[in-house]
């Protein structure tokens, strides 16, 4: 790129085409007073701050709208320029407080910034007095417009980057001010409460409700979702007093209500376990780690190989991970070693590695931006991942056309070309339909399918199958949008797919995301920029965790733990003798343990007895255990269960590595020392293993587990701490000279060529009949998080959704006299729960929704104990129940 040379006041800096005259200046160390100007908002001038006079142009220029060129001169401050400053800013201090010592922003103020930089010590206007209410309505943020000074950074940072337009500017002239639709409270409006706004604001007009500066920041990684965003956090006096996002690639310093306000209030929570626990005579009682830990290496040494194994945790680190399932192979014996992707996205690893030899997201998050067309399936993005859901609507802004297939009428709808409502579990017949009109009407890539997939012919001729008069009857969607929305696929260059647990947590979820796989191949939508099959992981590290091996099949790397090669391999690294036998999965664990033949389990950082279907079956093969133990930061409702309690330190308290959705290793870095009693997870496993006798278990820090990980899987090869510490690397990243891989199959894939595979469609295992008339279907909302059992322990969250409320349609609603907020009793064959009733047309006719956040609903009471017959994924999406109202005494 051809660099341009400018004189700022008389210095002769570089800049690159494109930027700003600010932007030059500010990237050289030359300051420029502004208000209204950030990076990431689109030049706005409307401060007039940033004024510079440009050899040979009239006037003065704003210089965040001017582009530099080639020998532009540039003079920041002349006598002109500074009276316009000047008389700009004693226009403001007019209209605004003047108590700066007391005020939140003191020393961090744009405003107080610019203002001493002109030299104005006192008011010379006299002052009006506003008085405008504040609106401290939001549990975490505060509006007082009597400090706005109208440079909307907020209602652009609400266009530009959120898209939720939640706030403008409202009435006219002096009269001028930020507020809502109806200017009601701010809570009354559609905020998502990210706090994005609040972060831009120059002043104080948006403040943080809890925050104080911190002594340090520490660059980490969110605990949350898949997305891996980077963040700081800001701590002082052993405490985490802030969170800001950081320029990771993965989110690019944006925040969702979570992430920003999610963390402190379970990290620091009173609930925390502060020591081991041992079950005595029913109760727990408070024991040593040395106590603690010979019992369960005691009990642990005394059962065979096949009746013991361990559930590991997409909440952990990758070391944590690894360490797990090295502990379980090597010291236990055996191969029964799992983790929750067995309930998310293990048709994912199974579906994608059987058409294109890797089971993980093709493209990179910043990716999304590129795509010519969008097509969401099953993916409830702006809610389940907040921060990627904002790239999605902003290459909507920036013109991609948006498929939204979903039941339910998310929020994507509102920004979709085409929105196909079609019946839960009919996503083969959609997306197989769909591929039959891009064929028939020969939109298909010829050239793709030819050089670079196999099964071609006999794929062709299995379409014969999806009718449109099929599909349509299937689905339940008009032909004509099925049509509409192949064609607008096909003419995408390029397309992408997003995809959740919407396609995988169906009893035909594998077949699913084949059907997916299939539509990219189809249409040549793979291995480039703005394209590819891009599943969404629903926790922070379950693509971590498969990565590590805490899988029943797979070593670290996704190597078979059934190929006698790969066990010779281990054996000589390890230095001990290692099973060739397939492990157990975790519902063959738990049906193993109520039958009798599983005796002992280690479950880490899961709390299976909400989180599991037909939570009543979970509990019968927990209690039905000899011996069980629970590592976590809580007594959770599967820990009660345990014989022994071990209290490990949480995501801020050690160091390690998460790998995100899009298969980026990135850094959790040791903020704050751990809770007083627990330990890394890591550090527990490997004493464990060590008091039974293990050898191999004896790091000091997890980056030479990192290094352990890197010298045994190819495809981490190239990654350590010390490249992760500029940032995130992609695998495969297979030497230290490798940059990573943001996009996978570019030239060939991972199996050479894809496979095109044909697909019989299969409805759902239970669906509604006289006895159960209604289609239950669960997920997530965007204030909770899995079973709760961090976000349930921040106020403010609790405030936007404290507990479960039903969504059920006006239509059904009527039928069975319920009103918003009645109390309800939703029935299936496996048992009832109680909640409350949300009407709305978010959802159909004939269909219900549910969470599993709270654990006063546990909602996996009364769900589908019907699984993928591939990978054993439970179908969460579909199951029949009836509602009765409680009525009220």
């Amino acid at each position: 790129m051809n660099e341009i040379s400018i004189n700022i006041d008389g210095r002769i800096i570089k800049a690159r085409p494109g930027m700003t005259v600010l932007e030059a200046a500010l990237e050289n160390g030359i300051y420029i007073p502004y208000l209204c100007y950030s990076p990431d908002l689109k030049p706005h001038g409307g401060c007039r701050l940033c004024i510079v006079e440009i050899a040979g142009e009239k006037g003065l220029s704003t210089s965040c709208t001017t582009p530099v060129s080639e020998g532009m001169v540039v003079r920041t401050s002349t006598p002109d320029i500074d009276e316009v400053r000047s008389n700009i800013i004693e226009l403001i201090l007019a209209d605004h407080p003047l108590d700066c010592l007391t005020c939140v922003k003191n020393q961090r103020c744009d405003l107080q910034k610019v203002a001493a930089y002109l030299g104005i010590k006192e008011r010379k206007l006299p002052q009006n007095d506003r008085n405008i209410p504040v609106d401290d309505s939001n549990p975490f943020f505060v509006i007082d417009r009597n400090y706005c000074i109208l440079c909307q950074k907020c209602t652009r940072t609400c266009d530009e980057i959120t898209c939720d337009n939640a706030i403008e500017v409202i009435s006219r002239g002096y009269e001028s001010r930020i507020g809502t639709f109806g200017d009601k409270a701010i809570m009354e409006s559609n905020c998502q409460s990210c706090g994005e706004c609040v972060v831009r604001c120059p002043t104080a007009a948006l403040s943080f409700k809890e925050s104080a500066v911190p002594a340090c920041e520490v660059e980490t990684t969110c605990p949350y979702c898949g997305v891996g965003c980077g963040m700081y956090l800001g701590v002082r006096n052993g405490k985490i007093v802030s969170v800001r996002g950081s320029d990771s690639r993965a989110n690019n310093g944006k925040l969702c209500v979570k992430g920003r306000f999610g963390i402190a209030g379970y990290v620091h929570s009173e609930e925390r376990l502060k020591s081991p626990l041992i079950k005595k005579k029913g109760k727990f009682v408070e024991a040593s780690w040395d106590e603690a830990l010979s019992l369960v290496a005691e009990k642990f040494a005394s059962y065979d190989r096949e009746h013991v194994g361990i559930i590991s945790s997409s909440r952990c680190t990758n070391e944590d991970n690894y360490i797990a399932q090295k502990f379980c192979r090597l010291v236990l014996g055996t191969n029964n070693i799992d983790h929750c992707a067995r309930l998310c996205h293990a048709p994912t690893v199974a579906g994608l590695a059987q058409t294109f030899g890797s089971g993980a997201m093709t493209n990179s998050i910043e990716d999304i931006r590129e795509a010519d067309c969008i097509f969401a399936i099953g993916a409830n993005i702006t809610e389940a991942h907040p921060v990627i859901g904002m790239n999605v609507k902003q290459a909507v802004r920036l013109g991609a056309r948006l498929i939204v297939a979903d039941p339910r009428e998310i929020e994507l709808v509102r920004f979709a070309d085409i929105w196909l409502r079609h019946n839960p579990g009919s996503d083969v017949a959609l997306l197989m339909g769909m591929i039959k009109i891009i064929v028939d009407e020969k939109l298909h890539n010829s050239d793709f399918i030819n050089e670079r997939c196999d099964n071609a012919e006999a794929f062709m001729e299995s379409l014969k199958a999806y009718d449109i008069d099929f599909v349509e009857k299937t689905t339940g969607v008009p032909r004509g949008q099925i049509m509409a929305a192949a064609r607008m696929y096909a003419a995408g260059n390029p397309s992408a797919i997003l995809y959740t647990l919407g396609i995988t947590e169906h009893s035909h979820g594998t077949d699913n995301v084949i059907a997916v796989a299939n539509l990219a191949m189809v249409t040549g939508n793979i291995g480039k920029r703005g394209s590819g099959v891009n599943p969404l992981r629903g926790q922070n590290n379950v693509q971590g965790a498969c990565d590590m091996g805490a899988l029943p099949n797979v070593y670290v790397g996704y190597q078979s733990s059934t190929s006698p090669e790969t066990k010779k391999k281990f054996e000589a690294a390890w230095g001990g003798s290692l099973s060739i036998a397939k492990g157990l999965t975790t519902p063959q664990m738990f049906d193993g343990a109520c039958d009798g033949s599983f005796k002992a389990l280690y479950i880490i950082g899961e709390n299976s007895v909400l989180s599991q279907p037909n939570s009543s079956h979970v509990i019968k093969a927990l209690s039905s255990l000899d011996f069980l133990v629970v590592q976590d930061i809580f007594l959770t409702e599967t820990a009660k269960l345990a014989d022994v309690v071990l209290p490990a330190a949480s995501f801020a308290e050690k160091d390690g590595t998460f790998t995100n959705t899009e298969r980026r290793f990135q850094r959790v870095r040791k903020a704050i020392e751990p809770v007083s009693g627990s330990l890394a997870d890591w550090e527990i496993i490997c004493r464990i293993a060590k008091q039974m006798g293990g050898k191999g278990f004896d790091y000091k820090h997890p980056s030479e587990i990192m290094d352990e990980i890197a010298a045994l899987a190819p495809c981490f090869g190239g990654i350590n701490y010390e490249r992760l510490e500029d940032g995130g690397l992609q695998w495969p990243c297979p030497a230290l000279d490798h940059p990573g891989t943001p996009i996978l199959h570019t030239k060939q894939f991972a199996c050479r060529k894809g496979k095109l595979t044909p697909l019989k469609y299969r409805p759902s295992e239970e669906l509604p009949d006289a006895e159960y008339p209604l289609l239950l279907t669960t997920g997530r909302r965007l204030f909770h998080y899995h079973t709760g059992t961090m976000t349930r322990k921040t106020d403010g969250l609790n405030r936007f959704l404290g507990r479960e409320r039903v969504q059920i349609n006006p239509a059904d609603a009527s039928a069975l006299g319920l009103n918003d907020d009645d109390a309800i009793k939703v029935i299936s064959r496996r048992g009832e729960v109680q909640a409350g009733v949300e009407v709305t047309r978010v959802v159909p006719p004939g269909v219900v929704y549910m969470t599993f956040h709270f654990a006063e609903t546990p909602t996996n009471m009364i769900t589908s104990c019907a699984v993928d017959p591939v990978t054993q994924t439970p179908e969460y999406k579909v199951c029949a129940v009836r509602i009765e109202k409680i009525q009220r005494r």
